[in-house]
């Protein structure tokens, strides 16, 4: 086998790109991914992208803090120093509900944001990983994986005939800003 890893497909337009993605799933292609300047609605559906688990993370993140928020206020007001203000009860559970409102809200966020760049690999000093460094200003990338499709050739004209500008072979998986 050749060092090839990914052919890149360069588009000028998205809706070429589109069509280029339907060309290649008619022939049994599989994609890689699709790097792209701007949102493209339904391409994740064309590509068979599951559905995102963030909502379950959020949900964990924001049980977690709802926990901790009442655990804390049980802990301090009922358990630890119980004090009798104006004879009212060691446990008023209507005067919880702002402070564990806001930690939940507040564990949530940055769980959430913790769960982003753990997931995204967008750790601090890291260079960036793109496939065609176009693709960030105003190119649409398809990239396909050289080792499972043999027919490059094939795969070559298909990109073509779909309208792509440029046709590239990448011999490593990423390249840097550097």
């Amino acid at each position: 086998m050749s060092n090839t890893k990914y052919i890149l497909g360069s588009f000028a337009d998205p809706d070429e790109m589109m069509h280029g993605i339907d060309k290649l799933q008619a022939n049994n292609i599989s994609i890689f991914d699709c790097f792209t300047p701007m949102p493209i609605h339904g391409i994740e559906a064309k590509l068979g992208v599951k559905p995102s688990r963030l909502p379950i993370a959020a949900f964990i993140f924001g049980a977690l803090g709802t926990t901790l928020g009442f655990s804390l206020l049980f802990y301090t007001m009922s358990y630890d120093w119980p004090m009798n203000i104006g004879g009212k009860p060691s446990m008023p559970l209507p005067n919880f509900v702002p402070v564990t409102f806001e930690v939940t809200i507040l564990l949530c966020a940055l769980g959430m944001v913790a769960t982003f760049f753990f997931r995204n690999h967008l750790f601090p000093g890291r260079a960036p990983r793109v496939m065609d460094l176009r693709a960030t200003d105003d190119r649409f990338i398809i990239a396909i994986d050289a080792q499972e499709n043999t027919d490059h050739a094939l795969i070559d004209n298909l990109l073509k005939d779909a309208g792509a500008v440029e046709v590239k072979y990448n011999e490593r998986k990423y390249v840097s800003y550097e």
